[in-house]
Order: C-alpha cells, then structure tokens, then sequence
C-alpha cells in the first residue's frame, strides 16, 4: 500500500495475545501488516486461547512489566511511533500507565494518532453488562478517551462512557458529540440496536468525523451503514475492526465513509467466511464450537487488502 521510497508507518499495539486463534494482537497485527504498516506489539495478558473456551491458562502483564519493555525501546531510541493502538484491558493501573506513556509519545511526536477500542461490556438479548471491573469506567472516561483520536465503542460501551441512551438516530448523533467533546475526533459506535432501514437482518454501524478548516471553523461528517447480521458469537472482532478502521482511515485521511465502508465490507466477507466455514466443520445441524469460529484471517487476506465494497454509507 506505501509507494516505494516513502517513510514507514509504525503502530505500537498494546493488546492480548492467545497462542491458538485471532483475538488481541492476534487479530490486529495480521491485517496491520498486510495493509502495509509495521506493527510493534506488547502483549498485555498471553494465554493458550481466548476465555470463551472451556480452559484456558497463561500470564497477564502487570503495570510495572509494561513500563519496563517500553523503557527498553527508549533505551534504545526507537519509540517513534505514528499510532498507538489499545484493546481490551482488565487492569485499571495498567491502563493508567498506558495513558503516560501515550501522552510522552505524543510528546515525541504530536502528529501521533491513538486509536482505542474501549472495552467495557456488550448487550445481550437487551441486556447490557459489563465484562471489565467497573472501576475501569471513570479510567476511560476521564483519562483514557480524552488522550485518544478515534474510538470504537459498541452502542452499550457508548452509553456507559456518556451517561446517555441511544433509542433513536438523533439520540446516537448527541452521543456521538459528547464522545468528541470528551477528545476524539473520530467515533465509531461498531454495533447499535437501532432499526435497520433494510430489515432486522441487518446491523447498524454508525460514524462520525470531527475535522477543523484553516479558518478554525469545526465540520462533522456523520454516516451509517447496514450489514447483513451473522447469527454466530464471534470473539476477536472488535480488535479486528480498529486495526482496519486504523488502517483505511490513515489511507484515505479525506474520505471518512469510504473507510469506514471499507472496513465494514471487509468485515463482512470475513466473518461470511468464518461461519461458513465453522458450519461445514460442525456439520448439519449442529452449532459451532468458539474453537471452530475462530476468524478466518490469513484465508481472508485479499478481503483485507483490497474489499470488494458491499457496504455503502448512508448520511446520518
């Protein structure tokens, strides 16, 4: 994707990592790496598989371990990044310090765009619940998402960080401005329960982009898109859609909807891919194991590279 000669685009990601499977920076490095960036990771937990499964062991890294691989690369002065990137994390100390390191990066290098994934909790069958301690709330809201660029919350996560309901499309821009008031200058709500304009067999995704004219003025661009839904619970997705929502936003900085449709384009054939594939190996009539619905992701490369687009945006 970079043209030949020109300067190396750098994401330091600081994320799970599982030995079988996509989660973490299992399921962002990949597609990072195929769209052209180079990828720096720090392994925030290292288990055998992801929590969903029956068993799973391994180590979670603790604030100090963190601090310590990070003054490693100072050391060695190679902690110029131009993104950092940061998933799910259960550790309020740890997150804290990964906000003072972001803040030095961006000392370093104030063009640095942080993309955070805050992941707090999700809904199901309506019901929301958190799947973070709750005292990582205030962390986010107060110090985490004021540092970031662009965020991708859920539609429960994006309750959670502004006290406010999302029942309607009016109701979903107020809690998109207040998401921009706290920091970002992009927000993607991944997943919302609004009605779909194509049915109830597709999904809402919904977007907005904060940008300033010369002359200071502010411009939002909001959109949504409609996806066909997947009856299947998958688990590293959300990982998966900020490293290509990073991705295509940095190759397209002036067309917010044509990234934002070509990371929920790719999105779709990889998980079309996934179910098909989990279903073939269940067999008829039988549901699929987490092992069997891991992301089909290095099948999924020239999706990633080049998706075909099935997604078009709509204005908000």
């Amino acid at each position: 994707m970079e043209l030949p000669g020109s300067p190396e685009c750098r994401v330091f990601s600081i994320q799970s990592h599982v030995v079988r499977g996509y989660v973490g920076n299992k399921a962002a490095s990949f597609p990072l790496q195929v769209l052209g960036f180079e990828v720096d990771t720090v392994n925030s937990v290292q288990f055998s598989n992801h929590t969903g499964y029956n068993h799973w062991k391994g180590q979670v890294l603790n604030a100090e371990e963190l601090q310590e691989l990070y003054e490693g690369l100072k050391l060695n002065g190679v902690t110029r990044y131009d993104y950092v990137l940061t998933g799910y994390n259960r550790d309020a100390s740890f997150l804290a310090r990964v906000v003072d390191i972001i803040q030095e990066l961006k000392r370093q290098n104030p063009h640095l765009v942080y993309v955070c994934d805050p992941v707090l909790g999700d809904k199901w069958n309506g019901e929301g619940s958190m799947y973070v301690p709750e005292e990582l709330l205030p962390v986010y809201r107060d110090l985490v998402v004021p540092v970031a660029n662009i965020i991708t919350p859920n539609q429960f996560e994006a309750e959670l960080l502004t006290g406010l309901k999302i029942r309607t499309k009016m109701e979903a821009v107020q809690v998109m401005d207040k998401l921009h008031s706290l920091g970002p200058d992009t927000v993607v709500i991944t997943s919302s329960e609004l009605p779909a304009s194509r049915g109830a067999d597709y999904l809402v995704t919904l977007g907005s982009q904060r940008k300033v004219d010369a002359q200071g003025r502010i411009h939002t661009q909001r959109i949504s898109l409609e996806l066909p839904r997947v009856e299947a619970v998958f688990v590293g997705t959300g990982d998966l859609f900020a490293a290509m929502l990073l991705a295509w936003t940095h190759h397209h900085p002036n067309d917010f909807k044509l990234a934002c449709e070509k990371t929920v384009s790719a999105m779709h054939h990889i998980l079309q891919r996934t179910i098909r594939s989990a279903k073939a190996l269940a067999g008829p009539g039988v549901k699929p194991t987490y092992a069997q619905l891991e992301i089909r992701m290095v099948q999924s490369r020239k999706d990633i590279e080049s998706p075909e687009l099935v997604v078009t945006g709509a204005d908000l």
